[in-house]
């Protein structure tokens, strides 16, 4: 897995992805066109097709999976968390204790007498 995109997609399979998504944009882009040109949707696809099975036909890498070695995991955002916490719990107090306030001091109105 040393030869990964975005983090866990091999590169084959993402060069795979690209091809074809080119190919479809060279493919509508061509069937928008008139005449003879429409024609050109034939050699992409099969262009990109030809690509495609060379690409899993023939892998660059052996598939022989070396041996499994235990990753450490090391937590290397520990004291940043914990600070962003601390941050939050602050804040959080000082938000609670300014509103304290206005909810204790909330005039009460007196409710108007029916009279008939």
């Amino acid at each position: 897995m040393a030869n990964t995109v975005l983090g866990g997609v091999g590169t084959g399979v993402f060069l795979i992805v690209l091809i074809w998504i080119l190919a479809l944009i060279f493919g509508i882009i061509l069937l928008r066109g008139s005449g003879p040109i429409r024609l050109g949707v034939v050699p992409v696809f099969l262009v990109a097709l030809i690509i495609t099975l060379v690409l899993v036909f023939f892998p660059r890498t052996s598939e022989n999976i070396p041996p499994f070695q235990e990753a450490e995991i090391v937590d290397q955002l520990f004291i940043g968390r914990y600070v962003l916490l601390s941050v939050a719990s602050v804040a959080f107090l000082a938000a609670l204790f300014m509103l304290l306030p206005y909810h204790l001091l909330e005039p009460v109105y007196a409710k108007p007498l029916r009279t008939r």
